[in-house]
């Protein structure tokens, strides 16, 4: 089964490549896992879904054609990744489902970093001087990557406060 997801979703980030006249391929692996041997996971908590990083080979493409496929602070990068697991997840069961991360370029990579950058600056902020850090200007995707992160800072917690797109992360003392 993990075979023909991670071959569905290249073949089907390659097919629309190829419908948007850009001539690219995709190589697909399985993402790396973390192993959190802190706490056993809670039984009746449903199995993350399979995780494949879609990356697209930019070899052939001109510096333009991949500023465009990023798209302004990522957001067309983000709209093709959405559309990936939205419609190879769409009337599927939970356990055949999977999470596909498009990258082009090292951008999700380069940005994991930022963003890890700007959770660690929200925590020493909040425990130096106690007052709750607000993120402004996070896609969900990048707000779901910091709650996860700061799930393992027992004195801090973290919430989204606003609605789209004016929704911001906050990260605060529990």
């Amino acid at each position: 089964m993990t075979d023909t997801r991670i071959q569905r979703g290249q073949k089907w980030l390659e097919e629309l490549l190829k419908l948007i006249k850009v001539p690219a391929m995709v190589k697909a692996q399985k993402a790396e896992t973390q192993v959190d041997l802190a706490e056993p996971e809670e039984p009746e908590e449903p199995e993350e879904p399979a995780s494949y990083w879609l990356t697209i080979d930019e070899t052939n493409l001109s510096r333009s054609q991949i500023e465009i496929l990023i798209g302004n602070e990522g957001a067309t990068l983000d709209a093709i990744q959405y559309l990936v697991n939205a419609i190879l997840n769409m009337g599927k069961e939970h356990d055949e489902q999977a999470a596909y991360t498009v990258e082009l370029d090292g951008y999700r990579v380069r940005r994991q970093a930022e963003l890890l950058a700007l959770a660690e600056y929200a925590i020493q902020q909040v425990r130096t001087n106690g007052q709750e850090f607000e993120m402004k200007s996070l896609s969900a995707a990048e707000r779901r990557q910091i709650h996860t992160f700061l799930k393992e800072f027992t004195d801090l917690e973290s919430y989204s406060r606003g609605k789209e797109p004016d929704r911001r992360l906050v990260v605060r003392r529990r």
